[in-house]
């Protein structure tokens, strides 16, 4: 695929397209300039797809595991180039970038190498009272899937998209966000290196680019932002029934029970809450401790934060806020906690800069603040002393959202996690769900619905096609107006003996 085919371009006879930049969040440095496509050129990205996902769709599972396998190989081979751009256009360390992509590059692995066996035709039992037919079910490809991507992973969250509807057999067309729009065109530049035709394309540009690729006539929409903008996607979706899966964030929680390993835990929670510069979906916002062992827990976590600081410069662990108009959603969560009560342990009010923002430990923060209730998005978390794991259970769920979640207890770890409302759980660890490519990834409640990653994910940029084949005459004819009385009697018989026990 050439590069015009990876990026849809303006004709001359329209004139220069619109443009916007991206910048590095950390220096302000341009990072590169981009197009604003517009309804017609997001249209054309998408014939182009349709056309492509003829030749693509008709591959074998095979054919297209060689395509998906060539490219990871490529992406490989290059990861430091592309964490380096992930550095300079997100702000994300290079190591955690490094870390990002190498995940993304297993899923790919994963869904290339699964997708056969999960949505190839196989036999189902017909069961009694039709024996007479052969029953197959398969999972066909929907045509062209169209991606909303995030800013906060942009190569690893869309990938659990992307990779998962390429190797069911589907095209796509990808609209990263507007901040990381030189990362979404490095992945399609890179297939379509490896597979010389436009199956995966971009399209960059605000909100207006998005709402176009939703109305391009996709076959599905995968969309992973704020719930604000997740309710915009599917209304807009909505005017054409194009069924959407969306990831709408969360506002997880971490249990720590009397058990648990207090020093684990704490260092789970502080990663979890302040890697990515707290930038995470299912990153720790909320941490609900056991009183037994909350001043010991307390105490290993600020003592940890204190040797952290978010800065750029070389050997940074904690990166700037990528967005800017976010600065003053984390302010503003930080402010009323500690105007209704709560304490900073570590951070606090000035803990917000203009580009960066210091880790914050919020302690007695009231459980209807904003800083417990909303998706703060920073590297902020609070933590609360609770009585036992039923005050627990109880406080982690009640939020409106349900993405991820994390329980520390050395016997009591599966029992605590059943009774979380979330799509997700570890235990004993933090976030590891997203990283085992079987496991399928979403959430409930305001945390949105769909899943993708793992069987699930493959099954859901497909539709199921039943097959009934006869094999030989029934020995009762029911679809005919022939049908007789003896006929409705014997099978009345049938089925009494097959379902009239209790």
């Amino acid at each position: 695929m050439t590069q015009a085919s990876a990026r849809p371009q303006s004709s001359p006879e329209r004139g220069p397209a619109a443009t916007f930049e991206s910048l590095d969040p950390a220096t302000g440095e341009v990072v590169g300039v981009f197009p604003v496509h517009g309804e017609e050129e997001v249209r054309e990205a998408v014939a182009r797809a349709r056309k492509a996902a003829e030749w693509w769709s008709g591959l074998t599972f095979k054919e297209r595991k060689v395509y998906l396998n060539t490219w990871k190989s490529a992406m490989v081979r290059r990861l430091p180039e592309l964490a380096d751009l992930m550095r300079r256009e997100m702000g994300k360390p290079h190591s955690d970038a490094m870390l990002e992509a190498t995940l993304a590059v297993d899923h790919i692995a994963w869904a290339a190498g699964h997708a056969g066996k999960v949505l190839g035709r196989h036999r189902v039992s017909p069961g009694m009272l039709m024996v007479n037919q052969a029953a197959t079910l398969e999972f066909r490809p929907l045509g062209v899937v169209g991606v909303i991507g995030p800013w906060n992973y942009p190569v690893f969250t869309p990938m659990g998209s992307i990779a998962y509807a390429l190797a069911a057999g589907n095209a796509v067309v990808f609209k990263p966000s507007e901040h990381t729009p030189a990362i979404g065109e490095w992945l399609a530049r890179t297939f379509g290196e490896c597979v010389g035709r436009p199956v995966f394309q971009v399209v960059t540009g605000r909100g207006e680019t998005g709402a176009a690729l939703c109305r391009a006539g996709v076959d599905k929409v995968a969309f992973t932002g704020s719930a604000a903008t997740g309710k915009r996607v599917m209304a807009t979706c909505a005017e054409t029934l194009t069924p959407v899966v969306i990831e709408a964030g969360g506002k997880d929680p971490l249990i720590v029970d009397a058990d648990a390993d207090v020093e684990a835990a704490a260092d789970a929670a502080l990663w979890g809450a302040c890697s990515n510069a707290g930038q995470t979906c299912t990153g720790v916002e909320r941490v609900y401790v056991h009183e037994r062992v909350y001043d010991e827990f307390v105490a290993a976590i600020t003592d940890k934060a204190r040797g952290l600081s978010a800065h750029g410069g070389e050997g940074a662990k904690i990166g700037p806020i990528t967005m800017p108009s976010q600065l003053g959603v984390i302010r503003r969560h930080i402010d009323d906690a500690l105007a209704r009560g709560g304490r900073a342990l570590v951070g606090g009010a000035d803990a917000v800069g203009e580009r960066f923002v210091q880790p914050t430990i919020l302690v007695d923060v009231p459980e209807d603040s904003a800083a417990v209730q909303e998706e703060t998005f920073g590297p902020t978390v609070t933590i609360a002393k609770v009585r036992d794991m039923d005050e627990a259970v109880a406080l982690a769920n009640g939020t409106s959202y349900g993405l991820g979640a994390t329980v520390f207890s050395k016997d009591n770890g599966m029992a605590i996690a059943e009774r979380i409302r979330s799509g997700m759980t570890a235990i004993n660890a933090v976030i590891s769900f997203a990283a085992i490519p079987s496991l399928p990834f979403g959430g409930v409640g305001g945390s949105g619905f769909g899943r993708i990653h793992g069987a699930e994910g493959l099954k859901e940029f497909t539709y199921a096609k039943a097959i009934a084949r006869q094999r030989f005459k029934p020995a009762l004819a029911l679809t005919t107006f022939d049908r007789t009385e003896q006929a409705d009697r014997r099978l009345a018989a049938i089925v009494r003996t097959l379902h009239g026990r209790g």
